[in-house]
């Protein structure tokens, strides 16, 4: 059996920010005890990890070159840069490529004094599997989703047969699930209602999910006191008993704003422009995340309803089209910011200036506000944030949906009006001192449970210590 202190674990995260921002916080978390991490990636992300984990000795990278395919743009090796999502399924499909180069590197390791005694690897990234099995390593499967949005989603395809006949609009009844909300298949991602089967993306997900149900365990960037009455619902698709262990808020394992930020002076002019925000809780933040395409046109209904709704605001738009419409500019000085480049969102998020977050319901973004204990106005736009939205405004009370939302089959574009309405209601209406309530005490749960004796700090432990009694 491994000693503490010469424990290794290998990570291997998806080339995209939401899928790599959580496994690179779990790596700094494992370093703090003692362990040694290898983050294996391609060269272009290593870049940017390499300045996340500078100050972290016990963190080390690998690279392996990422494939030159044909069909995708060259030196492509990040979701980030897809010049749009109808590249996504061949970077997906790309990235087996990586293979034999990381089964190389499994296998340098495991004839070193220090072999790693696991490898976390993400979802998409099935393909490992087969090689830590035949290397005789186990294999964690990492999600970047909670534990209600991933068992609704392996529910909904496990029982799709049995789910054609109901109607789009018809509650859905999961087998073995008790759901803390109301759901139809209109609530659905695209992704998930009811798949195609020649469809080639449900064939790759249908691929990545068997390995995933074959894997060691998995590791839900989640807390027990969230989403503990869904756990055994979501255990039950996999096999060999494999057990969902709940490490996160991962963001809260490090204090905020620890690491350097990519741009110093950037991230210093934001945190000033919020501390002359005289008033707490004052400053809506704003942002739909990296993947999701926003029109122009939309984004005009956006900027008109933060005029309107009075509030001051932040807001993170990555639209390289998109101008602010005539007369804004001049209406809007002084108190809202609009920023066109990276942020350090947790460190925005737990200022004091901020009061809400009109958010797209990443699992990122949904776990970074409750750890905030700040408030949502949900407006999901792709992959679970539907699902992610229903849990923090109908199964938590922590937040509310703008009204032009109503699914992701729709396609009509939300109203100005709705989205100040839904602001002025956040930040200055009763639903809106509910919510905050509700997120704040989320908050408390949130940070206990990372702490000495929390649920969440004492899980990781067990997960370590299991790992090194199966070497």
């Amino acid at each position: 059996m491994p000693s503490p202190s010469s424990s290794h674990v290998v990570i291997f995260p998806f080339m995209a920010q939401g899928h790599t921002l959580p496994l690179l916080d779990l790596s700094k978390a494992l370093s703090h005890q003692q362990i040694n991490v290898t983050i294996i990636t391609t060269p272009s992300n290593a870049n940017s990890i390499a300045k996340t984990i500078a100050n972290h000795p016990k963190i080390s990278l690998v690279e392996i070159p990422f494939p030159i395919v044909d069909g995708l743009p060259k030196d492509c090796e990040n979701t980030s840069q897809l010049p749009s999502m109808e590249f996504h399924l061949p970077f997906l499909l790309a990235t087996k490529q990586l293979q034999k180069p990381f089964e190389q590197v499994l296998q340098t390791m495991l004839e070193s004094k220090t072999p790693p005694i696991c490898v976390i690897s993400d979802f998409f990234l099935g393909w490992t599997l087969a090689s830590c099995q035949a290397l005789g390593v186990p294999r964690l499967v990492f999600h970047g989703m909670g534990i209600l949005s991933m068992a609704i989603t392996k529910s909904t395809w496990f029982h799709a047969p049995q789910l054609e006949s109901v109607s789009m609009f018809d509650p859905l009844e999961l087998p073995g699930m008790r759901l803390p909300f109301t759901l139809t298949r209109a609530d659905l991602p695209g992704s998930i209602n009811l798949p195609e089967h020649d469809d080639k993306f449900y064939q790759f997900i249908q691929e990545v999910g068997e390995a995933d149900a074959k894997s060691w365990g998995v590791i839900v960037n989640s807390f027990e006191e969230l989403e503990k009455s869904h756990i055994p619902a979501f255990e039950s698709f996999y096999i060999n008993r494999a057990k969902a262990w709940c490490l996160g808020p991962l963001c809260l394992y490090e204090k905020t704003g620890s690491d350097k930020s990519t741009n110093q002076d950037h991230s210093c002019t934001l945190t000033q422009w919020l501390t002359e925000q005289v008033t707490p809780d004052s400053v809506i933040y704003v942002s739909f995340g990296t993947q999701a395409d926003v029109s122009d046109s939309q984004l005009d209904e956006v900027a008109f309803a933060l005029e309107e709704s009075g509030s001051p605001f932040l807001w993170v738009v990555r639209s390289k089209t998109w101008s602010l419409p005539a007369g804004l500019e001049e209406k809007i000085k002084g108190r809202g910011l609009i920023v066109r480049e990276w942020v350090n969102q947790r460190q925005i998020l737990s200022h004091r200036a901020i009061g809400g977050f009109l958010s797209h319901c990443g699992w990122n973004s949904v776990l970074e506000s409750v750890s905030a204990g700040v408030p949502i106005l949900a407006w999901p736009m792709i992959a679970e944030q539907s699902l992610n939205a229903k849990f923090i405004v109908d199964g938590l009370g922590a937040g509310f949906s703008v009204k032009g939302v109503q699914n992701q089959v729709s396609k009509i574009p939300v109203s100005r009006q709705a989205i100040c309405e839904g602001v002025e209601e956040l930040m200055g209406g009763s639903k809106g001192r509910i919510a905050k309530e509700r997120a704040q005490a989320l908050g408390r749960v949130a940070r206990r449970a990372v702490h000495k004796a929390g649920s969440s700090h004492d899980t990781l432990n067990k997960l370590i210590g299991q790992l090194r009694v199966s070497m």
